[in-house]
C-alpha cells in the first residue's frame, strides 16, 4: 500500500490527467449505454474526433506560444472551395483523375498554409492582439466562402477524390491515421526539438525568451503556420469524406472544438506549458462526451453547454493549480 501511495505521488498529475478523465468517462459511457463499447460505434467516435483533433494539434502550438486562433473553422471552409474549384478545373481540363485529386491536395496544403502564415504575420508583424486579428480574419474567410459559392456547396466531379474520404486501411478510418502520424510528427518536434523549447519558453515570458536571444516572432509566426498546414489536412479530409464542401455549414464551431480539445488535453490558456499527445486524448474525450449525450437522449443542441463548461471547468482548475 505505501509503495502504491508512492508511486501516485511521483505521478505528474497534471500531464496524466486528460488520460486519467478519458478512462473514468469511458467506463461511465459503457455502463450508461451498452451500444458504446460496439466496435462500430468506436470507430464512428474516431472518425469524427480526427478532423478537429488535427486542427487542434496546431492549436496546441498557437496557444503554448501564448497566442489564440479563431478562423480555423471558417479556414477550413475556405480552403476547402479552393480545394474543390481546384479539383473539378483540373479534372475538366483533362487531367488525369488522379493529377487532379493531387493538385486540389496540394492546393489546400498551399492555402492552409498561406492563411495560417497571414495570420501569424498579422500577429508578430502587425503587432495587433492574437484574438483581434484571428477575429477578423473568421470573418473574412467564411465571407469569402460564401462568396465564392454564393452560399451555397461545391461537389466534387470526381470520385476518386470521395472514394478516398470513405477509405478504411485495416477497418480504421483514412483520418485516423492521419491524426496519430501528425501527432506522433508533432510531438517529437514540440518535445525534442528546439523549435519546441522556444516555443514553450516564448509562452511562459515572452520578455524573458528576447532578452535568452530566442526569436519570439518568427517562434510565434511558425505557430501559426503550423496550424494553417494542419487545417488544410483537415479540410481535404473533410471534404473528401463528404465528396462536397459547404460554404456555410463546413467548420462551424471547430475553433471551439480544437481549443477545447487542447485545453482539455492540459494545455495552459496562459501559455507555456502543454503536450500534443494531451490534446488528442482531449479531442477524444469531446467525442466520447458527444456520443455519450447523444446515447442517452439529450438534445443535440446542449452539447454546446457541455463544451462551454467544459472549457470553463478546464480553465478554472488550471488557475487554482497556479
Amino acid at each position: 500500500m505505501n509503495a502504491a501511495l508512492s508511486f501516485l505521488q511521483r505521478v505528474d498529475k497534471e500531464r496524466y490527467a486528460a488520460f486519467v478523465a478519458l478512462a473514468i468517462l469511458t467506463v461511465v459511457s459503457a455502463l450508461l449505454s451498452p451500444f458504446f463499447l460496439q466496435w462500430q460505434n468506436l470507430l464512428n467516435i474516431i472518425r469524427q474526433v480526427s478532423y478537429t483533433g488535427i486542427i487542434a494539434l496546431g492549436m496546441t502550438f498557437v496557444i503554448v506560444s501564448g497566442g489564440i486562433d479563431l478562423s480555423v473553422g471558417s479556414m477550413a471552409a475556405f480552403v476547402g472551395c479552393l480545394a474543390i474549384l481546384v479539383l473539378n478545373g483540373s479534372f475538366e481540363a483533362g487531367w488525369p483523375e488522379g493529377t487532379a485529386v493531387a493538385a486540389a491536395v496540394a492546393c489546400a496544403m498551399f492555402a492552409g498554409l498561406a492563411c495560417g502564415l497571414a495570420n501569424g504575420l498579422l500577429v508578430t508583424k502587425g503587432k495587433i492582439a492574437p484574438f483581434i486579428v484571428t477575429l477578423g480574419t473568421m470573418a473574412l474567410f467564411r465571407s469569402l466562402s460564401l462568396y465564392m459559392a454564393n452560399a451555397g456547396e461545391f461537389r466534387s466531379a470526381s470520385s476518386l477524390f470521395g472514394e478516398l474520404g470513405s477509405s478504411a486501411p485495416l477497418g480504421i478510418p483514412l483520418p485516423a491515421f492521419i491524426l496519430v502520424g501528425l501527432a506522433a510528427a508533432l510531438a517529437f518536434i514540440f518535445g525534442r526539438t528546439r523549435y519546441g523549447r522556444y516555443t514553450r519558453a516564448v509562452g511562459s515570458n515572452s520578455r524573458v525568451a528576447l532578452y535568452s536571444a530566442i526569436d519570439v516572432d518568427t517562434t510565434r509566426l511558425a505557430a501559426y503556420t503550423v496550424t494553417g498546414a494542419m487545417v488544410g489536412v483537415s479540410s481535404v479530409l473533410i471534404s473528401m469524406r463528404f465528396n462536397s464542401v459547404g460554404s456555410s455549414t463546413l467548420g462551424v464551431n471547430y475553433e471551439l472544438d480544437a481549443i477545447a480539445a487542447v485545453i482539455i488535453g492540459g494545455t495552459s490558456m496562459s501559455g507555456g506549458r502543454g503536450t500534443v499527445w494531451g490534446t488528442v486524448v482531449g479531442a477524444i474525450t469531446l467525442g466520447v462526451i458527444n456520443n455519450m449525450l447523444n446515447m442517452v437522449g439529450i438534445s443535440p443542441y446542449l452539447q454546446g453547454t457541455v463544451k462551454g463548461l467544459v472549457i470553463i471547468g478546464a480553465v478554472f482548475i488550471q488557475r487554482q493549480r497556479q
